[in-house]
């Protein structure tokens, strides 16, 4: 079983595709609240859901926040090709053209300075500043390309002084708790306390809370973030214009390992296969940065534009989900080791190190688990015992937050009376799942009462005996 996980956006280019991309490998779908309205969100989870009925398989579906970052308005052909040398100018409004475009931002040319470094569409195009006033940014374009409209406008964080979450959050967030989904990803997070700010506007409940790493006061704050979020999210598209790009692959090291030891997913994000929008073979250096992030220790990777409008959705996510694999199997001796995570004010994570050493060196075939908000799955997730995970919960929602988890495969499960139905019933779903064979050992975790306290029972087992 491949156990990091993939992420695919759902768009124009795979709306009508999800069953493909399902049965190529993707794990969790992200429905990108940056683009459309709530009817195109309603529309695009609809798909999603009719494809996990389709294909008998559940994946998990995230929700991407907007956040308070700025984007280009519409553009008159719906795209624009810049030229280097030329002049764009950033407006309150207008239809865009080769000149100049809006931003969502009216506010923006009172926030920036000659000098100030512009990017568009995850860095596709620089622009540097000339002239900042009279409500225009009048820009020259320093690297010239392609852009969309809606591109991201990626400009200095501690420049703008929009708050973190938007009245348009606000209103994605009603929808997407309403709707059911199993993540949510807060985009523009610029300290811990943003995290905590959209928590509290969440009942529990509440889906796996997801804060992108885009920003450096983020990087900064990322040990206090990592505290609040339920997982992070390296996103090296908007990094790309607060640090020099040579020090990107140093902070997703950096940031990876932290979340590791923070026992939370990672999931690195932009332009892994970013050829595949107009090629149906991604180019060599990318197929070495998908494996670089499971070398790293990722729990997960997301392609972004690859499957939301690019000419090859499924070929991309098939591609992505082979090149997984293979890190994981023919590169097996340059993954991370075993390790212990350091959030030690978690009462479960003794008991779920205790787990993957045995399940290592009693070469158990897997580790089973019972839990009922995931956090078990979660922890022995982050101690990675080197073996598949099969994680049973009775809740729906903790079988959705689990597809993000790394070598966990989430299970339903009836709830038991008792400890002995528990073992029982995880014996048999391990069988007719045809994850583990008659005969095989399985290091269980769970809780005894069962599901009615800590997880404290650890057991080696014979499926089937």
């Amino acid at each position: 079983m491949r156990a990091t996980k993939l992420v695919c956006t759902i768009g124009p280019a795979s709306e009508r595709r999800v069953a493909e991309l399902i049965e190529a490998g993707m794990d969790v779908a992200r429905i990108n609240c940056s683009h459309g309205m709530r009817e195109d969100h309603d529309r695009l989870l609809h798909a999603v859901r009719a494809a996990m009925k389709e294909t008998g398989r559940r994946v998990g579906v995230m929700a991407d926040l907007s956040g308070p970052k700025v984007r280009l308005g519409e553009l008159g052909d719906g795209e624009v090709t810049l030229e280097p040398g030329g002049a764009f100018a950033l407006r309150a409004d207008g239809l865009g053209d080769e000149a100049g475009a809006a931003t969502t931002y009216p506010g923006l040319a009172g926030e920036l300075e000659p000098g100030d470094r512009v990017l568009l569409a995850d860095g596709a195009v620089e622009l540097r500043v000339v002239e900042a006033a009279r409500g225009q940014v009048a820009t020259e374009v320093v690297r010239g390309g392609t852009v969309r409209s809606r591109a991201g406008v990626n400009v200095p964080s501690e420049r703008l002084s929009i708050p973190a979450i938007t009245p348009k959050d606000e209103e994605d967030l009603a929808w997407a708790v309403q709707a059911g989904v199993d993540m949510l990803a807060q985009s523009f997070v610029r300290g811990a306390f943003d995290v905590r700010a959209l928590a509290s506007l969440i009942g529990e409940p509440r889906p796996v809370m997801v804060a992108k790493i885009e920003t450096k006061p983020a990087v900064e704050d990322a040990p206090a973030i990592m505290r609040a979020a339920d997982g992070v999210m390296v996103a090296r598209g908007d990094l790309g214009v607060e640090m020099a790009l040579e020090e990107i692959p140093v902070y997703q090291k950096r940031l990876v390992s932290l979340a590791n030891r923070a026992a939370i997913p990672v999931v690195v994000a932009t332009q892994l296969l970013e050829s595949m929008m107009s090629s149906p073979l991604p180019t060599r250096a990318e197929a070495g940065d998908v494996a670089g992030a499971v070398f790293d220790g990722a729990d997960a990777v997301m392609l972004s534009g690859e499957t939301a409008i690019g000419a090859y959705p499924v070929e991309a996510a098939g591609t992505a989900a082979r090149i997984l694999r293979a890190a994981e199997t023919a590169g097996a001796e340059f993954l991370p080791e075993m390790r212990e995570p350091d959030a030690l004010d978690l009462e479960e994570l003794p008991l779920a190190t205790a787990a993957a050493v045995l399940a290592r060196r009693g070469r158990a075939d897997a580790v089973a688990c019972f839990t009922r908000t995931g956090l078990t799955a979660r922890l022995l997730s982050a101690a990675r015992p080197g073996v598949p995970i099969a994680a049973f919960s009775p809740d729906p929602r903790t079988v959705g937050r689990m597809t993000l988890f790394h070598g966990v495969r989430p299970m339903s499960i009836e709830a038991p009376e008792d400890t002995d139905g528990m073992i029982a019933s995880m014996d048999a779903g391990l069988r007719s799942a045809g994850f583990v064979e008659t005969g095989g050992h399985v290091v269980m975790v769970a809780s005894s009462p069962a599901g009615r306290t800590h997880a404290n029972l650890l057991k080696v087992h014979r499926v089937g005996a």
